[in-house]
């Protein structure tokens, strides 16, 4: 999913935003119900998709959709502080992707006493939640091996070597599963690939930058990288750009943006796994306004994830999930 930074009007909500009550984007609708949807990082490309998905939701279903959010995914206490004003609104239902999942847990069973919680993208430690929509992000972490291993032999002519692993957060459950699937998938498939390094960072796409370049430099045979997200992505193309070894360090991150796209199509990058964040805003929204009438929802709901290379960017499908609509009319 590509977006231009200031493309969506994407209000930055931080935890004293919202401390006397939600806060709408556009006219309210007194007659019509409230959801708000609470995500981790009203500034990050990815975040303002899933927003523009469930505004998009609100205004087919006659829905108000305040747009909430911290400034920075690592704002657990400020998501605390959101998601407790949320429910002293009494809307029909939330939508929430939690920043983390022990933190989180006890919040979401504490609002769940009082309205209707729909989880989308990342889980928490809770069983409350009425719907859970997401990428099995298990399977995008197998994903994204399998698609590294591709460009390793592309680029070397041998599935073989030391690769790395940089992890944006600690202790969140979608990052986590990703790394999960990602080194189980490696280990049973290519023998050959040594996981040398599983570097930890602060969510800031500068550290990812200083980690791959220290990656680089003291591993000369490194091969190829996984960053599980979208900031890392960021960070370490921007590394392999600036020390000119693309065509021997094969880099698969999730997401997109602009610059991981300009990555993906200069060679910078090889591969990203794409997810589909405006349906997870739109049938969040969906799902919790049919939670709110009583009605029967699913449990799980998979979204998806999909392998994006430099040659299957223009297929109709793919196009669709990199370069979505970003209007709420």
């Amino acid at each position: 999913m590509s977006i231009k930074r200031l493309g969506l009007r994407a209000v930055q909500i931080s935890a004293l935003a919202v401390a006397a009550g939600l806060i709408a984007l556009g006219p309210a609708r007194a007659d019509n119900p409230t959801i708000p949807v609470i995500v981790k990082d009203t500034t990050s490309p990815y975040w303002q998709i899933v927003l523009a998905g469930a505004c998009q939701a609100g205004k087919d279903l006659n829905v108000n959709v305040p747009q909430l959010g911290a400034q920075s995914e690592s704002d657990i206490n400020g998501q605390i502080s959101i998601l407790e004003n949320a429910v002293a609104g009494k809307p029909a239902a939330i939508v929430i992707s939690p920043t983390e999942f022990k933190a989180l847990g006890a919040p979401i069973d504490e609002a769940a006493k009082s309205v209707p919680i729909i989880g989308i993208d990342s889980s928490a430690d809770s069983k409350a939640f009425s719907s859970f929509l997401t990428t099995n992000n298990e399977t995008g972490g197998k994903v994204a091996a399998d698609g590294l291993a591709d460009a390793i032999k592309a680029k070397t002519g041998a599935i073989k070597g030391d690769v790395a692993l940089i992890n944006s957060l600690p202790g969140v459950g979608s990052l986590t599963a990703r790394d999960k699937g990602f080194t189980e998938e490696i280990a049973a498939k290519y023998p050959d690939l040594h996981l040398i390094a599983t570097k930890v960072a602060d969510g800031q796409a500068t550290t990812g930058l200083n980690i791959t370049t220290d990656l680089l430099t003291a591993n000369p045979n490194l091969v190829g990288i996984f960053a599980d997200n979208l900031i890392m992505g960021e960070g370490a193309g921007q590394a392999i750009a600036e020390n000119k070894v693309a065509d021997k360090v094969a880099l698969v991150n999730f997401d997109s943006d602009d610059k991981t796209l300009g990555f993906l199509d200069d060679g910078t990058t090889a591969a990203l796994v794409v997810q589909d964040p405006y349906r997870m805003g739109y049938d969040g929204v969906k799902t919790a306004l049919a939670v709110s009438k009583g009605e029967k929802v699913e449990a799980n709901v998979d979204t998806g994830a999909n392998l994006v290379t430099k040659a299957n960017e223009s297929d109709p499908k793919i196009a669709a999930l990199i370069h979505p609509k970003l209007d709420c009319k």
